[in-house]
């Protein structure tokens, strides 16, 4: 009797360990400097050995891009949660398909799919609404995603994204977390 308590025990400790485990992967950490609805961001020095990771991107963007992040900005603040995707918590899929659907396009539910859609394009092609894409345990395997804010005049590229440490936030490619995570871009619109 006492044995199976012990299977049990460890069976349950296991569980709960998988599961802190996967939200902790899930959407990965983020180092990055918070932007509130209301705050400026200042560029971030690219300094660190950073990849360059800078768009040409012209400035232009059609309304349906505007709409889009329109959306997105209104959910800055809101807290990460794991399987989430309403404003009372997000993961970082469940933000791009809430805010895509919002605008009548549908995505896959998880980052891994969503790195399947649309058209792969190189970064510096990159503009606002496109989607990158990030392993944030290392390796290849797409674990977190973002949508593509702005382009600063220097070519900084900045997106909007739900961080499991501090919800939704503005980043950049240039912070060395991000950099270092980086995988590619897609564009869905």
């Amino acid at each position: 009797m006492r044995t199976k308590f012990y299977q049990y025990t460890f069976c349950l400790k296991f569980v709960a360990l998988l599961v802190i485990s996967t939200i902790i992967i899930s959407c990965g950490s983020s180092k990055s400097v918070v932007k509130s609805k209301n705050s400026t961001s200042k560029s971030v020095s690219k300094t660190e050995n950073l990849r360059k990771l800078d768009s040409k991107f012209d400035g232009k963007i059609s309304g349906s891009v505007k709409s889009i992040l329109k959306d997105a900005e209104g959910y800055l603040g809101s807290p990460y949660k794991f399987g989430g995707n309403s404003s009372s918590g997000f993961d970082c899929s469940g933000l791009t398909t809430k805010v895509f659907d919002e605008n009548g396009l549908k995505l896959p539910r998880r980052s891994s799919e969503q790195a399947n859609t649309g058209k792969n394009i190189d970064i510096e092609e990159v503009k606002p609404g496109d989607l990158l894409f990030f392993a944030t345990a290392g390796g290849s395997k797409v674990s977190h995603v973002g949508i593509v804010h702005t382009i600063e005049n220097d070519g900084e590229i900045k997106f909007i994204h739900a961080s499991t440490s501090k919800g939704v936030i503005i980043s950049s490619l240039n912070e060395k977390y991000w950099n270092k995570a980086y995988l590619h871009a897609q564009r869905v619109l």
